[in-house]
């Protein structure tokens, strides 16, 4: 007679050695947010910490050819390749709206063929591709050295390679003409910078 009260104090779910009860749903809900809600760290991709392939050391070579890509020489090339072509596709667009393109003074009634068209067309697009090509490398250079000289990489870069692009090719038409386009060089060369950044 003294057992049963022994055994209806023991609870039925330890004396029957089931599951005990599963965590509130609050822990769940707190995990989420740390793992896909608003108090989710991010972390910052790091191949080495991941035990990813460490990169090789850099050969000789390797880095001759990122010290010539970063020379004046080479930057201003690129400017020369790119200058030629924008100057020679805008050549070619001027020349296709301009009326006067394959016009003969000589006799102004006759329509011109359109083989003289094309020619007069690729004749303004070589030219204008050789002035771009031309101001495209002297700046680009001149931006490279004063960059160099400076050890900074500013507007201030711009604007005194723009003046001296500018005056070296307006200094041929004269003194006035130089100051004139290094100023308007200048002025040109810190809005584009500005926009640019």
């Amino acid at each position: 007679g003294c057992l049963r009260p022994v055994m209806a104090a023991v609870p039925p779910s330890s004396a029957a050695g089931g599951p005990e009860p599963p965590p509130p749903p609050l822990q769940y809900s707190l995990l989420l947010q740390h793992l896909v809600g608003d108090q989710r760290r991010p972390r910052a991709w790091d191949p080495a910490a991941l035990g990813g392939i460490p990169s090789p050391p850099k050969s000789e070579e390797q880095k001759m050819v990122e010290r010539a890509m970063e020379s004046c020489a080479f930057k201003a090339a690129l400017a020369c390749v790119g200058g030629f072509v924008l100057g020679g596709a805008f050549g070619v667009f001027t020349a296709g709206i301009d009326t006067n393109v394959g016009f003969d003074p000589k006799d102004p009634y006759r329509t011109p063929t359109a083989k003289e068209v094309l020619k007069d067309m690729g004749q303004r697009g070589i030219s204008y591709a050789k002035n771009f090509a031309i101001v495209g490398a002297m700046f680009s250079c001149t931006e490279c050295v004063v960059e160099s000289y400076r050890g900074k990489s500013d507007w201030k870069n711009s604007v005194i390679s723009g003046c001296i692009t500018g005056g070296a090719i307006g200094f041929r038409a004269g003194l006035k003409a130089g100051v004139i386009g290094c100023g308007g060089f200048a002025a040109f060369s810190a809005a584009i910078d500005y926009y640019l950044r």
